[in-house]
This record gives C-alpha cells, sequence and structure tokens, in this order.
C-alpha cells in the first residue's frame, strides 16, 4: 500500500513537471515568435501570395473558390489562407494578422517536441535540451514568423508523432496520427506522402506497425482527410483539368524534375544550407548523428536517422531547390543534438572535444570583430549589438568550456535566445526586403492614382506580391518590347526612369513619382 502510494506520488510529480515545462516553453517560444512580429514589411512570394488571397476572401466572402486579384488561386490547399483570413477578422489587415496564425502554429511545436522527447529520452533533461536546442534555431525563428507554410506544417508533423508515440500507452491518441497528417495534407498538399512515408517507415523499424492497423487510426485518418477530399473533389469539379494542372502538375510533381523559376542547386544544397543557418548547433550534430548509430535500437535513435537521413535525401534529389524545403529535418536534427549535449553533461572532464573550444574561441572573435566592421561599413548600430550579443556569448560558453563546466551548454541557450530575441525586433530578419525597392511607397503611388481592381504593368524585372498585396492592384512584370505593343484602351504603367526614356510613348501623362519608379497612364 505504501509502495502504491508512493509511486502515485511519483507520477503525480512528474505530471506537474511535465505540465510547468510545457508552459515554461510555449511562453518562451511565443516570446520570440511573437515579438516585432509586424515590425517589418511583407516579402514576396508565400507572404504576398497567401495575405494578397486572404483579403480576397475577406472582401468577398467567397472562402471555397480562392482567388487572387479575381482570378482562381491554385496552387496550395486553403487552411492556413482561412486562418489568416479569420485573423483579419479579428484584427484587421496587417502585417501582424497576416503572420499570427502561422506564427502561433510554428512555436506551438516548440513544446510538442518536449512532449516527443519525453515519450523517447529515458530523461527528462534530454527532452529539455533538445527542445531548447529546436526553440533556438535561426531558421526556425525566421521562417516561423513568417507567412509561410512550413512552420507550421512541422507542429502538424509533430503532432502526429506525439500521438504515435502516445497510443503505445493508449490506443485512443492514434486517432490523432490521421488528423495530423490530414492537416498537413489541407496546408501543402502531397508534402503529406513524403512525411508519410517517413512516419510509416519509423513504425516498421520501431515494429509498431500494429498500431496504426486498427479501426481507430482509420477513424483519425476518416476525420483528418474528409475535409480534404471533399475541398480537392469541388476544386476539381470547378475548374476541372485546369486545376489539375496548375495544383498538382505545376506546384508539385513538376518540382521534383525541373527548377522551377530557376530555384536550382546542387545535390549538397541542404547540407550547406544546414551548415550554414545552425551553428552553433551545428558543431554538435556530428556526434548526435554518430550517437544515433551507435543507439540505433533505441526508438529516438531510429526516429532521427529515419527523419534527417531520409528527408535530406528526398528533398535533395529534387530539382527545385529552396532554403525552407528543409525545414522538417530540424526537429529530428534537434533531437540528435540534445541527446549528445545530455551525454556531454554527464560527464564533461572526458566528453568534451578540444575542437569545440577552438571553434567557440574563434567564432567568438569572428562576431566581435566582424560586427564592428559591418557597422563602421553600413553606419547601422544594430549590427554591432547584434554581433556583439553573439561576441559574448559565445566568448563566455569558451571560458566555461576550458574549466569544464557544464555552464557552457546553458549559456548558449541563454545567449542565443537573447540573441535571437534582439535579431528579430531589428530591421534584419527579413534580409530579403533589402534586395529590392521599398514596396509601401510606390503601393501608395499606385493606389491613390488608379481605380479599384486596375492591372498595372511595370517594367521591373519580375513580379512582386507585396506590391499585389499593398496597392490592391495586380502589377505584371513586362519586358520592353511587350510594354511597347500598341494597345486599343488606356493603361497604366509603373517605370523606371530609364524605361520611361526608351519606351516609344506617344500620349501619356505622368501621375506621380517615387525614388524609384514614375507612374505613368497611356492613352
Amino acid at each position: 500500500m505504501i509502495s502504491k502510494t508512493s509511486n502515485f506520488k511519483q507520477w503525480v510529480k512528474n505530471i506537474n513537471q511535465d505540465v510547468l515545462w510545457f508552459i515554461f516553453l510555449l511562453s518562451s517560444a511565443l516570446i520570440i515568435y511573437l515579438i516585432g512580429l509586424g515590425n517589418l514589411p511583407l516579402r514576396d512570394w508565400d507572404e504576398g501570395y497567401y495575405a494578397t488571397v486572404a483579403k480576397d476572401i475577406y472582401k468577398s466572402g467567397n472562402w471555397l473558390y480562392m482567388t487572387y486579384h479575381n482570378e482562381p488561386f491554385l496552387l496550395k490547399p486553403p487552411l492556413i489562407i482561412w486562418l489568416i483570413n479569420v485573423s483579419y477578422l479579428i484584427g484587421g489587415i496587417n502585417e501582424f494578422t497576416t503572420r499570427f496564425p502561422c506564427t502561433f502554429l510554428t512555436a506551438c511545436g516548440v513544446p510538442l517536441l518536449y512532449l516527443i522527447g519525453r515519450n523517447i529520452f529515458p530523461r527528462r533533461l534530454t527532452a529539455i535540451l533538445s527542445t531548447l536546442v529546436y526553440l533556438t534555431l535561426l531558421p526556425m525563428v525566421r521562417h516561423g514568423r513568417l507567412a509561410m507554410l512550413d512552420g507550421p506544417i512541422n507542429t502538424f508533423f509533430l503532432f502526429s508523432f506525439f500521438c504515435l508515440l502516445q497510443s503505445y500507452h493508449q490506443r485512443f491518441w492514434i486517432i490523432g496520427v490521421g488528423v495530423g497528417l490530414g492537416l498537413i495534407a489541407f496546408t501543402k498538399g502531397i508534402l503529406v506522402i513524403a512525411l508519410g512515408v517517413i512516419l510509416g517507415i519509423f513504425c516498421f523499424l520501431n515494429k509498431s506497425l500494429k498500431t496504426i492497423n486498427n479501426f481507430v487510426f482509420y477513424k483519425g485518418f476518416i476525420l483528418g482527410f474528409f475535409p480534404v477530399f471533399l475541398w480537392y473533389s469541388l476544386q476539381i469539379i470547378e475548374y476541372g483539368e485546369k486545376f489539375i494542372k496548375i495544383h498538382f502538375l505545376q506546384q508539385n510533381f513538376d518540382r521534383l524534375s525541373t527548377a522551377v523559376e530557376g530555384n536550382q542547386g546542387s545535390i549538397w544544397y541542404y547540407i550547406i544550407e544546414l551548415v550554414k543557418y545552425t551553428f552553433p548547433w551545428i558543431l554538435f550534430f556530428p556526434g548526435g548523428l554518430i550517437l544515433a548509430v551507435k543507439k540505433y535500437k533505441q526508438s529516438w535513435a531510429k526516429l532521427v536517422l529515419v527523419g534527417v537521413v531520409l528527408f535530406i535525401v528526398i528533398i535533395s534529389l529534387m530539382k527545385t531547390k529552396l532554403p525552407w524545403y528543409i525545414t522538417p529535418v530540424y526537429p529530428f536534427f534537434s533531437l540528435a543534438i540534445g541527446a549528445y549535449l545530455a551525454k556531454l553533461l554527464q560527464n564533461p572532464y572526458k566528453s568534451y572535444p578540444n575542437i569545440l573550444g577552438v571553434i567557440l574561441f574563434i567564432s567568438s572573435f569572428v562576431f566581435l570583430i566582424g560586427g564592428t566592421y559591418f557597422s563602421i561599413k553600413t553606419n547601422d548600430f544594430q549590427i554591432v549589438v547584434l554581433s556583439t550579443l553573439m561576441g559574448i556569448t559565445l566568448f563566455i560558453s569558451y571560458v566555461n568550456f576550458l574549466q569544464k563546466s557544464r555552464n557552457f551548454i546553458f549559456t548558449l541557450f541563454v545567449g542565443l535566445y537573447l540573441s535571437l530575441s534582439t535579431f528579430v525586433i531589428s530591421n534584419f530578419w527579413i534580409w530579403e526586403l533589402n534586395e529590392s525597392f521599398p514596396v509601401k511607397p510606390v503601393a501608395t503611388l499606385i493606389r491613390e492614382n488608379t481605380p479599384p481592381n486596375t492591372v498595372v504593368y511595370t517594367s521591373y524585372s519580375y513580379s512582386r506580391t507585396s506590391l499585389d498585396f499593398y496597392s490592391d492592384r495586380q502589377v505584371i512584370a513586362k519586358n520592353l518590347e511587350e510594354l511597347n505593343k500598341p494597345a486599343d484602351v488606356s493603361f497604366y504603367l509603373l517605370l523606371d526612369p530609364l524605361a520611361l526614356k526608351n519606351l516609344n510613348l506617344d500620349d501619356y501623362k505622368i501621375l506621380g513619382t517615387t525614388q524609384d519608379f514614375i507612374l505613368v497612364k497611356k492613352y
């Protein structure tokens, strides 16, 4: 009786600790993901597309057949766009409400990874370390804060894995696997096939195929995929072959065999991406991968090896290469590093590789000196603050490393969290905005000088979805030869000064100018 009471108290204590850690990790994720969320304009392509489509729904009330400036939008399933529109209905149309649904869902993936760690690791510390790595990964924080599909995909995938692991103890949890996969399909279409294969192979290696071979799993599958099948059926009925060609072929299968829109790279593209943007955690990844190979019979090792190796192979074989395609690897990457860090903490006097200390020392001075140089060159104080924070973090970690102190790892966590928090309230967290002209002044020029629903043609080298969103007009890029073609109706041109000089415009009126462009009405 005393033994049963003691076990119950221990169980309650463990539950309470897990609840506290869940709340702490969720709060930490929400802080770093939400601060300064609306401080910069929307980025081109994904953000501009989804915001514009959501705004069309907001205006028209047509949720079922999405449009982009009144033209059918057939590129993606609707779940995230619907959520953005809900956000608009609650908080109005702005940058924060555009990004909030994806950001919130991505942040929820952080405590979910902790729950997965509690299922596959014997010690709570390993789950905590893995989750803190995931929390402080630059690409996750940066892309997770954007109105993009990849962060929510990670959370839905983690939800499926968590439900699978929980179903080993309580069968009804298996219903969540199908629901999670359905959410992935309703967010990014056939990506669910690749992620479903990873989950299936893990079940096979973990000898848990019987777990998903039951009626409860199929209930979850039907529940998760019924809205997907219904929506796809309605789109095919409405648009027919056009939908199949654009949605399935151009947006999905073509990316496997061709470099869509010139987004190409070598077979090592994603390995390079992993090394570039996951510093300093990449330093511990080889050790984590080796440890997973050594412990391949354990569930966590199988999960890491299947998730990292298989998914990187899949996306590396695709011809279209984009940095955010690697996002589903990061949870497994974090689990591998968490396992290795826990091993280092067990016996720091024997476990710490000397090369780590050397790299930490060199890196600290690279950040301190490099940040000062670029700050002077660009006359921007934010750069020196960011680089100094990183430099100090790495240097203190190096000092703790020399002393064989366990604190060197926790210094990295705290320093990286503070550095990333500073980064996301700066003007640099969406650095792609610096690659083109400031969009808002040009959008204001167009919006104030053209009638609603006008199509504007521009001499700029490519169409910008963010300009479409802010101007509330569709701005289509054309070359000079196309712009010179005679037309029977008046139309509007957004031209750079050189293009206006080179075009043979006979009858036109200048409606306004910005630093970069001249808005012209051609009669």
